[in-house]
């Protein structure tokens, strides 16, 4: 497995690169049931227009969170939260969907968070962001690596989920990414031009990222290093969890007008202000479809028609 090409890049979300490449997935087609669940979770949001973009210039220049600009959207649903690790499993079970790491073999992990007993599966550290480990069998359902479970975590968001693994479970709920504007336009929760969805002013304890000396020693309260619950802290102004920290989100975008790379959004556990601050609601990301990491996820959105 390599990394990416540059440190912040690398730092956010690291790269598959080379590695042989799967076969071709197989996209279930929508479930009633999963429709139905769907619902009670989702909210309907009138769109308009709203300023997106970086307000405040604080941005990285390769990021292209600038210049602010007023962008239109139409009416949609969207998740109020990040999909679960139970959600996920229940899409797994109704299809005998195998992610894109369990067929790669291998997914990222952050290095604090590796399982004891998946040191042996570790294939190696990603250049220029040592604290990312290439390790053997880490996927949704052991996202710490082989030895490791979602047990008591069923209600945290599923990760080392790619791109395609998205779009597979969007078409079995029904369901789609949402566009990168409308991920934008939910996350501010109303409240434009402000750096996060709650206004202005860093408030730890309104979010999931990075707390101590990256990547070395967390001091987080409850000493992890991890996900948190998708509706913990408070919501936002529309009702939406967790957009900012915890998991980075798929949108459905391409990052740039070439290339394959997809935009993510919302910043994750391991964001700080010391080295990355891409947990703003104007921050934007990016990997390759195929790629999936230990702090990667995603919320489905929908056209109102299909609500």
């Amino acid at each position: 497995m390599a990394g990416t090409d540059d440190r912040k890049g690398s730092c956010c979300a690291p790269t598959r690169g080379d590695a042989s490449p799967v076969s071709q997935l197989t996209v279930p087609g929508p479930r009633a049931e999963a429709r139905t669940a769907h619902a009670a979770t989702a909210v309907s949001l009138p769109g308009g227009e709203f300023r997106m973009g970086d307000a405040f210039d604080e941005g990285y220049p390769e990021d292209a969170e600038r210049p602010v600009r007023t962008v239109r959207v139409a009416p949609f649903r969207i998740d109020t939260t990040a999909v679960t690790n139970a959600r996920f499993a229940d899409f797994v079970r109704a299809t005998g969907y195998r992610t894109e790491a369990e067929q790669y073999g291998s997914s990222f992990v952050f290095h604090l968070t590796l399982h004891p007993r998946a040191r042996a599966a570790v294939l190696g550290a990603v250049a220029g962001a040592p604290w990312w480990l290439g390790v053997e069998r880490a996927y949704w359902g052991a996202p710490e690596g082989p030895g490791s479970d979602i047990a008591g975590r069923e209600d945290h968001p599923a990760v080392h989920i790619s791109y395609n693994d998205a779009l597979a479970y969007c078409a079995w709920a029904g369901a789609r990414l949402p566009t990168e504007a409308e991920w934008e336009y939910a996350a501010r929760g109303g409240l434009e031009g402000r750096r996060y969805p709650w206004g202005d002013d860093f408030a730890q304890d309104r979010l999931n990222t990075w707390q101590g000396d990256f990547p070395r020693v967390s001091t987080r309260p409850d000493g992890a290093t991890g996900t948190v619950p998708v509706d913990a802290y408070e919501p936002n102004g529309f009702g939406l969890y967790n957009t900012s920290g915890n998991v980075w989100e798929w949108c459905a975008d391409r990052f740039a007008a070439t290339g394959e790379e997809r935009v993510i959004r919302g910043g994750s556990y391991l964001c700080h202000a010391s080295y990355c601050n891409r947990y703003r609601v104007a921050a934007r990301s990016k990997n390759t479809p195929d790629s999936s990491t230990g702090h990667g996820g995603f919320r489905c959105a929908w056209d109102v028609k299909e609500a």
